[in-house]
Order: structure tokens, then sequence, then C-alpha cells
């Protein structure tokens, strides 16, 4: 500690400055920069979906921030029932089942089930996928953001009939 002293008494007198002003200065400096890099608090995201509705509600906090039509398993297919948490997430990814389908901002949360991005939104509102469960690209990027910052284990998934 004493070398870091020296170091500002020397800098401030060869730039006629207080030290105490530039001790100031680079403990102000310090902190703006680790402060950006410290994480922020991590709230709790809450998404419910409702497959009669064809409706998702994210909450954050316990406080509704959106609602969107989504598209769930149609006939043939069932999307599951249940709880969940995100399992793992995917900015980009491809199906590896269904012909290389994209699925941009991929949330699985069982298996190869996950909540995406689709481009069939004029199908969001009515059951059309495999299982999956369909957003608007655009829903689906918010989404993706809120779980990522907020962090998966802060996520709680739940998927009624």
């Amino acid at each position: 500690m004493p070398n870091f002293i020296d170091d500002i008494t020397r800098i401030s007198t060869k730039q006629k400055t207080n030290p105490a002003t530039l001790s100031l200065t680079l403990i102000t400096t310090l902190l703006l920069i680790f402060s950006t890099t410290l994480p922020t608090f991590a709230g709790t995201v809450k998404v419910k979906i409702d497959i009669s509705e064809q409706k998702m509600k994210v909450l954050v906090n316990g406080k509704t921030r959106h609602s969107w039509p989504i598209s769930t398993g149609r006939r043939g297919y069932r999307t599951p029932v249940g709880h969940f948490q995100p399992t793992r997430m995917h900015k980009r990814y491809f199906s590896k089942k269904y012909h290389g389908s994209p699925m941009p901002h991929s949330i699985f949360f069982y298996g190869g089930y996950a909540i995406h991005g689709t481009n069939a939104i004029k199908r969001l509102g009515r059951p059309a996928s495999h299982g999956c469960i369909r957003l608007h690209p655009k829903n689906a990027r918010k989404l993706f953001a809120l779980v990522r910052n907020n962090g998966p284990r802060n996520t709680k998934i739940s998927i009624q009939k």
C-alpha cells in the first residue's frame, strides 16, 4: 500500500494536483468500472402457459409484464403439462427432429420441448406445433433476455390445460 500512496503523491506533485483529489478520482473510476461488471438484483420470472387459451403470461417479481398469444401442440402432438425450469438456452437453434426447422431464442424446459420463436406468426393463438411452445420472434427475444438476465434458476415455467 505505501507504494500506491507514494505513486499518487508523485503524480499529484508533477501535475500540481491535490493527492486527496487524485485518490478520490481513482476510487470513483474503479467503482464505475467494477459496478458495471457486478451482477444486478435478479428477479423471479414466472412463465404461465394456458393451453386452452393459447396464451402466455410473463410475471416478473409477481407483476404481469407480458401477455402473448402462443401456439402449442396440434392434434396428434402434445405439449407437456406441469411445472418446469429452463434446462438450457440457445439464441440460435435448429431442430434435430423436424428437418432443421429454426427455433430462435429457444428455452428448453423438458427434454426436446422448448419455448421458441416461430416464423408461422399467423398460426399464433391456436395449436400448430409438434409440442413446443411457439411465440412471435420479437416476444421470444424479450422472454429469452428476461430469463438470461434474471437467471434460469430464478425462472419457473408452469403449463396447464
